[in-house]
């Protein structure tokens, strides 16, 4: 098929679909019409105040009347809602299979997360570090020696016995 020809097509369909439109709009505005000639007759004023009164205490009536019918409408909709809510989760349920959502990383202090948990009442701080055991660190003893007299090092090593603990020390 060629383009003009496609385009000729389309622009037909189109128009059709718009006459369809028009005719729908003139028919539900005919409809309304003929709604509201039935139900609301031409409202003829009259000329005495005590007739007036009795006008109004009638048409106070009947908005008492179509309220209580939209109120009634209203509820009947809401449970139907309701009821198809709970068809769904009961189909649901038969197929068995459920939808996981997906989660989002979320990067949050522990502090954060225990307050989420726990609500802004309770103030809760988890210090990780507070908890830890304090070590000291042990310094060597030969370092402190080997920084003395230098003299002294020399006069023990000096002779059989320096030698001696020379290789003693290094074994």
């Amino acid at each position: 098929m060629t383009s003009s020809r496609r385009h000729h097509l389309k622009s037909l369909m189109l128009q059709i679909a718009q006459g369809l439109l028009e005719a729908e709009a003139a028919e539900a505005e005919q409809d309304k019409q003929s709604y509201m000639e039935d139900h609301c007759p031409a409202l003829s004023l009259p000329g005495t105040m005590q007739e007036l009164q009795d006008l109004c205490r009638k048409l106070h009536q009947q908005i008492d009347i179509v309220d209580e019918q939209r109120y009634d409408m209203e509820s009947k909709v809401a449970k139907s809602n309701k009821e198809i809510e709970d068809l769904k989760l009961k189909v649901q349920d038969l197929k068995g299979k459920f939808k996981k959502p997906v989660l989002k990383k979320v990067r949050m202090s522990a502090d954060a997360m225990l307050q989420a948990l726990l609500g802004s009442k309770h103030k809760v701080s988890m210090d990780l570090r507070a908890n830890l055991k304090q070590v000291k660190k042990e310094t060597k003893e030969e370092e402190k020696e080997s920084v003395g007299d230098w003299r002294k090092n020399v006069e023990d090593k000096a002779g059989m016995d320096g030698r001696k603990k020379m290789f003693e020390t290094e074994a």
